[in-house]
């Protein structure tokens, strides 16, 4: 069975997931087949597998970061917030339902053999398993029952490493105070203690450092320093939706929808030297959007209603009419036809009106559809562009006129375009750059600019980069003989 670390952190954000990626990339580098693992996930955006399943997107990243294919076996409970109080549960990439937070809470035990199932047929492949905790550790009134922290580590029989951010303060207070909320047993299991997104001169941690290692007993094995990798986000706390872009040459306003999902659709866009992209949530915020772009939503219907209150519809139909493009991908799609209708109570029930910008009307269902395609982009200024990507939505749009926006290679029609309105269902279309190109040509031609002698790395190369950026700045500063030592003692 393969060797195992799990990364836990003192709260949400405070770097698990990037760290759990380093360690991916870093174990890869010395020769080790490593994968990833996180029991449950909650987030929006999720990755749909080559066999059809659903995961989320952290561990897709680990994954790739690790050098291996995505495996639902890696996430195997997901969970997508659809309310304040309520989410949709997905079990070994499979829906099974819409469940409450306190009936959640009450059934996940019941869960526990699939999620040891998954782990264990992963560790029977896989030289190092790297196992992601979730939230905090010290959340004491979700102790009981624990399936995804130092539950799951005991159940493993994983050491773990507990990371403190300090770039939001405290992190003093959040490394002891974890610990000392846990169980003796459970704080037997932290090898060391991780300091994350450090700016400024280690020298002056030093003193408080020594203190922390003796109140805890635990030492400290790493102070990572704040570093700028760009690796696709978990979820829409992120801080990507929150910035606004430098000024380029084409200014790309992307629609931030309260329940926003698969904005990682997006990230090709932001690497383009030609093209500014920033989140919205204003109507004033439109001015100047040489593209405008509705993105995926995990609740199409309400937020539509959002988009309408909030006075963005209305202006969105002013630029439209004079002229702007508009994307659409997935829920934004639906959101661009005639009407939105949802008989079996999908997303509450009713119909309402979409934007009607495109000749299309859509039907919710409870199934979902689940595929990975490869496609081409057909519609002008498109002209078979090839597209390798994933659809993952609630619904059928029947398309009455325009042009399809996309062909499969079986002659089936995808999408919806009429004039400068495009709307299609296929996540990840910009990932292979070749849509990105051509979508920046057009648009700078539409400006009646020129783009010459710009080269644009491949978003593999890109990405590549990336991990092995972070890879090389979390192993200068972490003792990795220390990590590879904790390792070998719980074989």
């Amino acid at each position: 069975m393969a060797k195992r670390i799990m990364v836990q952190g003192t709260m949400s954000g405070a770097g698990k997931s990037l760290i759990a990626a380093a360690l991916c990339r870093i174990f890869r580098q010395d020769g080790l087949r490593a994968a990833p693992f996180k029991s449950q996930n909650m987030a929006l955006n999720s990755y749909i597998t080559r066999d059809g399943l659903e995961m989320g997107r952290a561990q897709v990243v680990q994954a790739q970061a690790a050098g291996v294919e995505p495996d639902v076996r890696m996430n195997p409970i997901l969970l997508k917030p659809s309310s304040d109080t309520g989410s949709q549960l997905i079990v070994n990439g499979e829906v099974r339902g819409e469940y409450r937070a306190a009936d959640y809470f009450k059934m996940k035990k019941s869960l526990i053999p699939e999620v040891l199932a998954a782990y264990e047929s992963l560790s029977s492949e896989y030289d190092v398993i790297v196992i992601e905790g979730a939230g905090s550790p010290a959340e004491i009134n979700l102790r009981q029952d624990d399936i995804v922290n130092m539950g799951l580590a005991q159940m493993v029989n994983a050491p773990v490493l507990l990371v403190g951010d300090i770039d939001r303060g405290g992190v003093f207070a959040q490394l002891y105070g974890t610990v000392a909320l846990l169980e003796e047993e459970e704080r037997a299991r932290i090898a060391g203690l991780v300091i994350n997104k450090f700016r400024g001169d280690e020298a002056l941690l030093r003193p408080g450092l020594s203190m922390l290692e003796e109140k805890t007993g635990i030492p400290v094995l790493g102070v990572i320093p704040y570093v700028q990798v760009d690796i696709d986000d978990e979820d829409s706390l992120s801080p990507r939706l929150g910035r606004s872009a430098h000024r380029k040459a084409v200014d790309v306003a992307v629609v931030r929808l309260p329940h926003i999902s698969n904005f990682t659709d997006f990230a090709p866009l932001e690497r383009h030297p030609a093209l500014g992209v920033r989140y919205v949530g204003r109507p004033d915020q439109l001015a100047g959007a040489d593209l405008i772009i509705l993105p995926g939503t995990k609740a199409t219907m309400e937020d539509l209603r959002w988009l309408r209150e909030s006075g963005l519809e209305s202006e969105i139909k002013k630029l439209s009419a004079a002229g702007t493009p508009i994307l659409g991908v997935c829920g934004g799609y639906q959101m661009l036809g005639e009407t939105l209708s949802d008989p079996e109570g999908v997303e509450g029930g009713g119909e309402i009106a979409g934007l009607g910008l495109l000749p299309c009307r859509t039907v919710f269902a409870p199934q979902k559809t689940r595929t990975r395609a490869e496609a081409l982009a057909v519609a002008p200024p498109f002209d078979n562009t090839p597209l390798s990507c994933y659809e993952i939505h609630m619904g059928i749009t029947q398309r009455a006129g325009g042009v399809p926006f996309a062909r499969f290679p079986d002659g089936r029609e995808e999408g919806a375009v009429e004039g400068k309105v495009f709307g299609t269902y296929l996540h990840g279309l910009f990932d292979t750059g070749a849509l990105v190109e051509r979508l920046t040509g057009w648009l700078i031609k539409e400006k009646g600019l020129s783009l010459e002698n710009v080269q644009v790395e491949s978003q593999e190369d890109y990405r590549e980069r990336q991990y092995d950026l972070l890879a090389r700045v979390v192993r200068e500063h972490l003792d990795m003989e220390a990590v590879y030592r904790a390792m070998e003692e719980y074989q």
